[in-house]
């Protein structure tokens, strides 16, 4: 039986569920931006000293801006983009393609029945969330 998109990320959203997955992604580009546009400040103001004090100045207030909130990641998601749900699908479709399903539900039973195919799924969702995202994973309540 052909797999959906859809029912791909059905089911990684309920294993993550189930696993307390959460996931903070970080925007390091405003971060940085906002530490150069300081120093850029800062030395337009008070020069060599004014650059130091600037850049660190505005690297403590890009670091604390872009430090993400930690969100579940069945949000995370049910929000990314189709291109974005396809790269994932794609690496994920490779784990689970042998099984013999009819529907969804039988699809997540499968999966959750094993602790092999939830250890690959898991790895292939841990793998693109920090690479694709740059996310930063949490386990738990």
């Amino acid at each position: 039986m052909p797999i959906s998109v859809d029912d791909v990320m059905q089911l990684l959203c309920h294993l993550s569920q189930v696993k307390g997955m959460k996931a903070a992604v970080k925007h390091s580009a405003q971060g940085a931006l906002l530490a150069g546009a300081t120093a850029l400040l800062g030395g337009l103001m008070g020069g060599p000293p004014g650059i130091a004090v600037g850049g660190a100045f505005g690297g403590l207030l890009g670091a604390w801006m872009t430090a993400g909130q930690f969100r579940p990641v069945p949000q995370i998601l049910l929000e990314l983009p189709p291109a974005e749900q396809k790269k994932l699908y794609d690496e994920a479709v490779v784990v689970i393609s042998h099984l013999d399903w009819t529907d969804i539900a039988q699809l997540t039973a499968l999966v959750m029945g094993n602790a092999g195919l939830q250890q690959k799924l898991t790895a292939v969702l841990i793998n693109y969330l920090s690479k694709e995202l740059r996310a930063e994973i949490q386990y738990g309540e």
